[in-house]
């Protein structure tokens, strides 16, 4: 069977047709996103369906078409949305949708936010778009000044992040997992990618992604982008808003910036083989989230609702734990807790990050100084590559590259005992259990939770990761990187890591 495909939505529509086939792909315009899943949930009443999303070209090719077919609504939730090819695509994908007539939010993170004030002043001007920025603390209308006093008197709230990562299209369709809106997230970097994790959903668990969405929404801490930028906004005429609007169009229709053959397999089901409806998991699918602001323990402590409900599935572990995270620093008592669970049997294997593939040295530091005791704990670590085997299979286009990008990994996934699945956006580590609020589903299905622990094994093998327990990786990173984790770790920083 062939995973990696265009999109599933596009091979679905061959599903509602009668006598699906290839010489049928023309046929999928005439069946709307509603009639799509309409019919698909009324088949499987009170379930959700769920279909994993490994590669970075699918990811996107599913986020663009889902786009292209909206009707009533998107509501988009990212931490990082970059003004780099894949970010001005995606704003150009928006306004798009908002031209012919559906409404679209936006919240954005607002610590690692780039894009021009003016760009999001011009798309927050259309009637049917509004953008708010969460917790505008560092960046969006804040002046150097006022950030370094954030700091000083509120250093606690100036590190309280929204993590999370949601697409939701027409309350129908949703898309979490791993990956923010940028070049490296869908392997369109020069540099470095991502081996990443979404999951596409659809049923009862998008009303639940929806209710999370509409409470931080309406919460004190989205900010409209136009109250943070008043005075910009008014020097901001109508033809200049005319005029960013043609430039997102034009960026989005140049071949340089757009490759012609990603918008014909947008567009063009002939190009990939059909993927049908019965590779959906239908299950009980519990969508997890935090709420807004998170907890206010002053000592950045104190956990959420995510930390509650992923600890509470491990606890009940009985005979394997297997987790992927490109970051693992262990908050207080997390060596503990799972050697507990290893000393009751249960096997605990994590994916993470070597120093050679990893993209935030910061955090690597903290887990360089409890590496020793995770050995002895007995927790089996592998630590990947920055050119594993695997980037051949994941990285689309790779024959025809001539700059091989470092491949790190950023999926955040945990599978119990080989039935229970998580894919979301929590690392392990304090940020994302004391201080970012996180979200992700919980999936018990035997089949779906094998294929992605099966993944993550091969992740796993010698020839794309190395077994802390039987090397030292450390001494295949470049010089620079040693110094600067090594200079990293003097820093009194874990909890914030």
């Amino acid at each position: 069977m062939n995973y990696y495909i265009l999109s599933f939505f596009l091979s679905i529509s061959f599903f509602l047709l009668p006598g699906p086939s290839l010489s049928q792909s023309s046929e999928y315009k005439k069946v709307s996103l509603s009639e799509i899943t309409g019919d698909l949930c009324r088949q499987h009443p009170g379930k959700s369906g769920a279909f994993v999303l490994e590669r970075g070209i699918d990811a996107l090719l599913t986020r663009a078409w889902l786009a292209d077919h909206a009707a009533a609504s998107i509501e988009v939730q990212y931490f990082i949305w970059s003004t780099d090819n894949i970010g001005i695509l995606a704003a150009e994908s928006l306004l798009r949708a908002a031209e012919r007539g559906t409404r679209v939010r936006v919240i954005v993170d607002d610590l690692l936010i780039d894009a021009p004030d003016e760009s999001m002043l011009a798309l927050s001007a259309h009637p049917n778009i509004e953008v708010r920025i969460y917790n505008p603390t560092n960046s969006v209308g804040v002046s150097i000044p006022e950030r370094a006093f954030g700091l000083i008197s509120n250093f606690r709230s100036c590190n309280q992040r929204m993590h999370d990562k949601t697409f939701i299209v027409d309350n129908m369709v949703a898309i979490t997992g791993g990956r923010n809106m940028a070049d490296e997230y869908f392997d369109y970097d020069h540099e470095y990618t991502f081996r990443d994790r979404d999951i596409l959903l659809l049923g009862p668990v998008v009303t639940q992604m929806q209710q999370s969405f509409e409470e931080f929404w309406q919460s004190s801490l989205a900010v409209p982008v136009e109250n943070l930028l008043d005075r910009k906004k008014k020097q901001l005429t109508a033809e200049r808003i005319a005029e960013i609007y043609a430039e997102l169009h034009a960026y989005a229709a140049d071949p340089e910036n757009f490759a012609p053959e990603v918008r014909q397999a947008i567009g063009d089901l002939s190009g990939r083989i059909p993927v049908y409806a019965e590779d959906l998991t239908w299950e009980d699918v519990r969508f997890m989230s935090d709420v807004p602001g998170k907890n206010q323990d002053r000592w950045f402590k104190g956990g959420g609702r995510s930390t509650e409900m992923l600890v509470e599935a491990v606890s009940k572990a009985e005979k394997s734990v297997t987790i992927q995270s490109p970051y693992l620093v262990f908050p207080d008592d997390g060596i503990d807790f799972f050697a507990g669970l290893i000393k009751k049997g249960v096997e605990v294997k994590i994916s993470t990050n070597s120093l050679a593939s990893t993209d935030n040295l910061m955090a690597f530091s903290g887990y360089s100084k409890q590496r020793s005791k995770i050995r002895k704990a007995g927790i089996r670590v592998y630590e990947f590559q920055p050119h594993p085997a695997i980037e051949e299979v994941m990285l689309d286009r790779y024959a025809e590259r001539t700059d091989i990008p470092t491949f790190a990994i950023h999926a955040k996934t945990m599978v119990i005992d080989g039935e229970l699945l998580f894919i979301g956006t929590f690392n392990l580590d304090p940020r994302s259990a004391n201080l970012n609020t996180e979200v992700g589903v919980l999936i018990r299905d035997r089949e779906l939770a094998s294929k992605v622990e099966e993944a993550i094994e091969r992740d796993m093998l010698p020839e794309n990761s190395w077994d802390i327990s039987i090397s030292d990786s450390d001494t295949h990173a470049p010089w620079w990187k040693q110094v600067k984790q090594t200079l990293w770790a003097i820093l009194p920083m874990d909890a914030l890591l």
